[in-house]
């Protein structure tokens, strides 16, 4: 069974930046598509940033530029890099994983394992 977890949030203030990190366990890493949603306070949950297994990218508009998703096949897990971050950043952050390699779809339901979520917070 697909194991995820995520790590590396906190508290941070605006302009600066967190690195979260999403460990993957259970199949071949390697050939999934992996994605970042976060789900801010009295929101729904909203992608942020996805990587294929070759590792294309894609990001929403409101991260562009200042957040990058990465993968580190060695150790089985995928990064995203949060830079010059906004009290609008504040959210509880999702990894999720697509078992056919798929990452382009910003639809919950086509990822098929999730974990649990780190809070990131910026302060103003």
């Amino acid at each position: 069974q697909v194991q995820l977890v995520e790590s590396g949030g906190g508290l941070v203030q605006a302009g600066g930046s967190l690195r979260l990190s999403c460990e993957f366990s259970g199949r071949t890493f390697s050939s999934y598509g992996m994605v970042w949603f976060r789900q801010a306070p009295d929101k729904g949950r909203e992608f942020t940033a996805s990587i294929s297994w070759s590792g294309d990218t894609s990001y929403a508009d409101s991260v562009k530029g200042r957040f990058t998703i990465s993968r580190d096949d060695t150790h089985d897990t995928v990064h995203l890099q949060m830079n010059s971050l906004k009290p609008e950043d504040t959210a509880v952050y999702y990894c999720a994983a697509n078992k056919y390699g798929a990452y382009l779809s910003r639809s919950m339901k086509d990822y098929d394992y999730w974990g649990q979520g780190t809070q990131v917070t910026v302060s103003s």
